[in-house]
């Protein structure tokens, strides 16, 4: 690589990890004050008993939290709180568990926040003569027919599991509310900075430095419980370095042959069906990473290689890196899902999901 594509591949490395530690430090901290707990307990409250809406609910947070925090956020962090709201009102823990993982990746076309690929996405867009804006419209469409696929999926699936009415209401474990209120309050701040298009690293770093000094002041002996992802920086530092080494030693040319031209349907699936195989085969950031030059030709294109590439990653364990911690969490919480069932229903809410989304993209 000469000295000016280093350049351009720090120019374009360093925003997407300063994001990606901040963002890690702001959910970290919402964690430890409480947000997720207390959002998770009262959406039990609001559900009227009925195990179904408290599903819905539950749902509904997971793709709010993906969509502001991303989706690592929600596999990590949401999962065990999901879980143990099941557990509390004694109805099955693996609905709530499969649909926060499935959502964590579903939903996770909405904002360039809400996924590693769409901050790298926004970037490409940019030499397209798109916006922040333009990658707002483009991706709601087919951000509501992914999340709308989910969940009907899954409340067929499971549709024996989400029925009847839950008699308990347990109360959220008690907190800091001064920490608590500062945590929510700079969530609900920061997620309005996302949408309208700040600098994703600038926000997610004013954030985290805001709730540390909140939380050096409130409760000093829970910073050492805060972990950067150091390791994780690295690894995608060092996919962007390899994959470029890739596709410059002919890989290129090979991958705009496979992903075609044009913005029909068929020209959209054929795109999105590349990055789904490269995704489930390798991991949707290397497969974004090789793909984008060939397949995001256009914005519509591009959009298409984010349905494969954010939406389908979830028939393999390691297609996504959000379902790899997922599966840490469940295990540690002792819920056992068979891996048979896990690749079939991830099969299906990826043909479902995926396709719901092409035909919204599409139309």
């Amino acid at each position: 690589m000469s000295p000016h594509e280093v350049l351009d591949l720090l120019a374009r490395t360093l925003p997407v990890i300063a994001f990606l530690v901040g963002i890690t430090v702001v959910a970290e901290v919402c964690d430890l004050a409480g947000v997720f707990d207390v959002a998770g307990h009262a959406t039990a409250r609001l559900a009227g008993h009925r195990v179904v809406v408290l599903w819905l609910l539950l749902a509904a947070l997971a793709v709010l939290v993906t969509t502001f925090l991303g989706l690592d956020t929600t596999a990590v962090l949401l999962t065990p709180v999901a879980l143990t709201v099941a557990r509390q009102v004694g109805v099955p823990p693996a609905p709530f568990a499969l649909t926060t993982l499935f959502l964590a990746n579903t939903g996770s076309l909405f904002l360039p926040v809400s996924n590693l690929t769409n901050l790298l996405a926004v970037q490409h867009l940019a030499t397209l003569g798109g916006s922040h804006a333009d990658y707002v419209a483009l991706a709601v469409g087919p951000g509501l027919a992914a999340v709308a696929g989910t969940l009907l999926v899954l409340g067929v699936v499971h549709r024996r599991a989400l029925r009847g009415h839950f008699a308990v209401e347990p109360p959220a474990a008690p907190h800091d509310q001064v920490l608590m209120r500062t945590a929510a309050l700079t969530c609900l701040t920061t997620g309005p900075l996302f949408a309208l298009g700040a600098a994703p690293w600038l926000v997610a770093g004013v954030a985290a430095l805001v709730l540390v000094g909140t939380l050096w002041w409130r409760a000093p002996h829970l910073l050492r419980r805060i972990r950067p992802p150091w390791g994780m920086a690295l690894v995608v530092t060092g996919l962007f370095v390899v994959v470029q080494l890739v596709v410059d030693a002919g890989a290129g040319d090979l991958l705009a042959r496979l992903a075609g031209s044009g913005e029909g349907l068929g020209d959209l699936a054929r795109v999105a069906g590349l990055g789904a195989v490269a995704g489930n085969l390798l991991n949707n950031l290397p497969a974004y990473l090789a793909l984008e030059s060939a397949a995001g030709t256009s914005p519509t294109r591009l959009m298409a290689l984010l349905i494969g590439t954010d939406v389908t990653p979830i028939v393999t364990p390691w297609g996504s890196l959000a379902t790899l911690l997922w599966l840490h969490r469940v295990r540690a919480a002792g819920v056992r899902i068979g891996p048979g069932a896990l690749v079939a229903q991830g099969l299906a809410v990826a043909l479902v999901a995926g396709g719901a989304a092409l035909v919204a993209l599409a139309a």
